[in-house]
């Protein structure tokens, strides 16, 4: 990789990507409308002359203009949360779906060699085995599911129709520093760090027993940087930190009183990659181990002085639609 581009570039994980590939010597072009992400994410990169900074959506044809010279794609740019989603379907096809489509038909004219896609391991819904195969059924629960997936598709088929050079990340459960703060009620790190610093107690979702796969976002940028330069095509594989741990497990490492909320419908008990595939294709594996993530991101907790403090109550009205239309669902 020479010149890469990165949409989604000042949110989480596209920013700790895309200081990784300064550090690799790259040309960094990087897009982001800021709807999400934020440029603070990149202030440490910012005085780089590798690195270009686009405010711009990813359906604006301006952004087409930028995919010139480019070798290598990442497309992380999306709408994420599950309740907005719901609300809002519209935006999250325009966002996800459309979005997508205006990125791969860019990355054609331009003759870009290789995309990487960021998909979820959402797309799974509600699993039958543990842990969770590529193979697994295909079970979205709710748009923000089914939008990014819809995009792992489009990315695949593009690559499978015009030659491109394609392979999808299905990421589970990723956290780390600057994990997003937005005022949307959403990741459970977010949830709980602001708790912690506000002391409150933490809002733990039914008995606390519910599992989930926390990996790391410095494993997950590795998996990145490993698949633009693998020889894998056409094909979709699951990054997750090799375990699965449980929401109570996580409280005790942060420390803190517990208020438990009611369980939510279109949630499984437990997300769990199975990333034998990651091995054996990317030679990929998780190195940080989720207490010592937990510790990073005590470490980083004033990150989260800014981000909105939820309770039962507040929470509560925020998924009222996730009740109401999942639960109906269901």
């Amino acid at each position: 990789m020479k010149r890469v581009l990165v949409t989604g570039a000042a949110g989480f994980i596209g920013s700790h990507l895309t200081e990784r590939l300064l550090r690799e010597n790259c040309e960094v072009v990087a897009i982001d409308n800021l709807s999400v992400g934020r440029r603070a994410n990149l202030s440490a990169a910012s005085g780089d002359p590798r690195l270009s900074f686009h405010q711009l959506d990813v359906n604006d044809p301006a952004a087409a203009e930028l995919f010139g010279g480019v070798d290598t794609l990442f497309h992380l740019a999306a709408l994420a949360d599950i309740v907005p989603s719901i609300e809002h379907p519209q935006a999250y096809f325009r966002s996800n779906v459309d979005g997508t489509f205006a990125v791969v038909e860019a990355a054609r004219s331009a003759g870009v060699r290789r995309i990487v896609y960021s998909a979820s391991s959402s797309c799974y819904g509600l699993p039958d085995a543990f842990p969770t195969p590529e193979t697994a059924e295909i079970r979205p629960q709710y748009p923000y599911a089914l939008t990014k997936y819809l995009g792992e598709r489009i990315v695949l088929h593009w690559g499978h129709v015009y030659g491109i050079s394609t392979v999808s990340l299905r990421f589970f459960n990723v956290f780390g520093p600057r994990a997003r703060t937005s005022g949307t009620y959403g990741a459970v790190f977010g949830v709980f760090l602001a708790q912690k610093l506000a002391g409150k107690p933490f809002t733990v979702v039914g008995d606390g027993a519910q599992t989930r796969d926390f990996t790391f976002v410095s494993d997950i940028v590795e998996g990145l940087i490993v698949a633009a330069n693998s020889d894998v095509r056409g094909d979709a594989i699951n990054l997750g930190s090799g375990g699965t741990y449980s929401i109570s497990r996580l409280v005790e490492l942060l420390g803190g009183p517990v208020e438990h909320i009611a369980k939510r419908p279109g949630e499984p008990d437990c997300t769990f990659a199975d990333i034998e595939k990651a091995r054996r294709l990317l030679d990929w594996r998780p190195r940080v181990a989720f207490e010592e993530g937990v510790r990073t991101m005590l470490e980083h907790i004033e990150d989260w002085r800014d981000a909105p403090v939820w309770d039962a109550a507040a929470i509560a009205k925020a998924t009222r639609s996730w009740f109401a239309y999942l639960g109906a669902a269901g």
